[in-house]
């Protein structure tokens, strides 16, 4: 028998779907429950990698963290890895299969994909690059898990009234409707406009579409919920759906979005807030907001520390300041070589690392420090001349790079991920995780590494000798106890904030019978 199961929707890519996805796997499992999220098509270059070897997106690793289960490519069997505008990889169970211009994955006269390894067939997998071959792909993993859980939370993508896109979805409706999935549509009302949101995205569905839309549930809420229930009852008489809830706007719960630099520029990262050092001094950390930045995750555990302020940057002169900067993982690894240089980055990281300032790079970050990059299947630039930092040659390969190392690096316990096609050739310096360090320039390709607690005390008492500052790491900052405490308080927030009951009713039995057709529906 199947576990039950529900669809998050959204009004808007960046309406809450991934934290209200967690906060109800959270509520779930706090209730007993055995829970687990799934996202059938991803798109994102925040990724994760099981200990299966699997890439799948960081929102769904963390929505299992959240759901106390392992994550698995069974929780996000497709995941697109944008290269340009215009073209993404295709990982298909957490492996790639091929480069696919947009047009081509959703169904236009596209070209097939690119192949990037032998071990899958991309023609195969792809059916010549179309987005609707893969539903039955998706709906297989939905509903294995389905076998397993007593309930599956699925999030969606972007918003399911996009009309241009309806005809070959895989990740709303069209997965609502190929699992019978009752649909919560998620509205921002911090942004505006929220009551027109939920009635347009209603309006513009199928009958048979609209017949899985249970409701509604509004997210980032400021003031007092008794203003805004007579617009709620409104709704209900227009649309004959009831909302499910009413969360309050918090701050700091945007934890592993899936557009790491539109979010992640709002300031400190994401919203984080810096708390008082220990010692002295505080510690200022600059990030290079590369092109095509991914797994900007790596900088969360510094900003989790007291006195340390971290930014994400994009002028040379940003860095003046800064006691250490972060040059991190990219999708574009020549390309975010040239855009160093263009903006004068290379030649002020060029002189921390004769000054003796440090730099941290991190897989692609690290790849460009090193002295030459031979790339034939990421950019196909072929040979480029790299910073020069780091004794390090770096030939990409078609087979990607997926692990779980493990180690030891200034004499601590480090664990972390590595997803690159990069392969280093290190002809010098430290040695330090993978990488290499000379002087106080470090280079790795262990995404996560700064997650380890006494690992990251180490490497900040280090930092802060280089810089001269009279920083002190916290004893007794737990990443891992502050990231529980976060998936906590999203629980908390479902809990006290939503109708449990009226959702555990979805979640058991479906959508609520008789719901109306709102006009005028989708076009034909």
């Amino acid at each position: 028998m199947s576990g039950g199961g529900l669809l998050v929707a959204g009004t808007t890519s960046d309406a809450g779907k991934s934290v209200v996805t967690a906060g109800i796997c959270r509520w779930l499992v706090r209730q007993g429950v055995k829970v687990a999220p799934f996202k059938g098509q991803n798109m994102s270059l925040n990724s994760f990698v099981t200990r299966e070897g699997a890439e799948i997106g960081r929102a769904q690793a963390m929505q299992a963290q959240a759901a106390r289960v392992e994550p698995s490519a069974l929780m996000n069997p497709v995941l697109l890895k944008p290269g340009s505008d215009r073209s993404s990889q295709v990982v298909l169970m957490g492996k790639p299969v091929g480069e696919l211009s947009a047009r081509g994955f959703f169904g236009g006269a596209g070209p097939a994909a690119k192949p990037l390894s032998g071990a899958v067939s991309p023609g195969r997998a792809l059916h010549g690059g179309r987005q609707a071959a893969l539903l039955d792909t998706v709906v297989g993993c939905l509903e294995e898990l389905r076998g397993s859980y007593d309930a599956v939370i699925c999030e969606g993508a972007g918003s399911p009234a996009e009309i241009n896109l309806r005809r070959t979805d895989i990740v709303n409706m069209g997965i609502a409707r190929a699992a019978r999935l009752p649909v919560l549509v998620v509205g921002d009302i911090d942004r505006g406009g929220v009551f027109a949101s939920f009635f347009g995205t209603t309006a513009l569905l199928a009958p048979e579409d609209q017949e899985l839309l249970a409701g509604y549930l509004v997210n980032k809420f400021r003031g007092d919920v008794s203003l805004l229930e007579p617009g709620l009852d409104m709704l209900k008489d227009l649309t004959g759906r009831a909302t499910y809830g009413v969360l309050p706007f918090q701050h700091g719960l945007g934890i592993d979005e899936e557009d790491g630099l539109r979010v992640s520029l709002r300031g400190s990262v994401r919203e984080s807030r810096t708390t008082a050092p220990v010692g002295e001094d505080v510690l200022r950390v600059a990030v290079c907001a590369v092109p095509l930045m991914s797994n900007f995750t790596d900088v969360d555990a510094l900003a989790a520390e007291p006195g340390v302020v971290v930014r994400f940057v994009d002028q040379a002169e940003e860095l003046v300041d800064a006691d250490l900067v972060v040059v991190p993982g990219t999708r574009g690894t020549v390309k975010a070589l040239q855009w160093l240089r263009e903006r004068g980055l290379a030649d002020a990281l060029a002189r921390r690392a004769v000054e003796g300032r440090p730099v941290l790079g991190i897989c692609g970050g690290f790849q460009v420090l090193g002295e030459r990059i031979e790339d034939d299947v990421e950019s196909r630039a072929g040979a480029v001349d790299g910073l020069g930092l780091l004794p390090v040659r770096v030939r990409f390969e078609r087979d990607k790079t997926l692990a779980r190392p493990v180690g030891e690096a200034l004499g601590e316990h480090v664990e972390g991920y590595e997803i690159h096609h990069g392969v280093a050739e290190i002809t010098g310096g430290e040695a330090f995780l993978d990488g290499c360090r000379v002087g106080s320039v470090w280079g790795t390709h262990w995404h996560g590494s700064l997650e380890a607690d006494g690992f990251r005390r180490a490497f900040l008492r280090e930092v802060a000798a280089a810089a001269g500052r009279r920083f002190v790491p916290a004893p007794d900052t737990s990443f891992g106890a502050l990231r529980e405490e976060q998936l906590d308080r999203l629980g908390d927030l479902i809990e006290e904030h939503a109708d449990t009951d009226a959702l555990w009713r979805l979640i058991e039995s479906g959508a609520p019978s008789g719901l109306p057709f709102i006009p005028p529906g989708a076009p034909a």
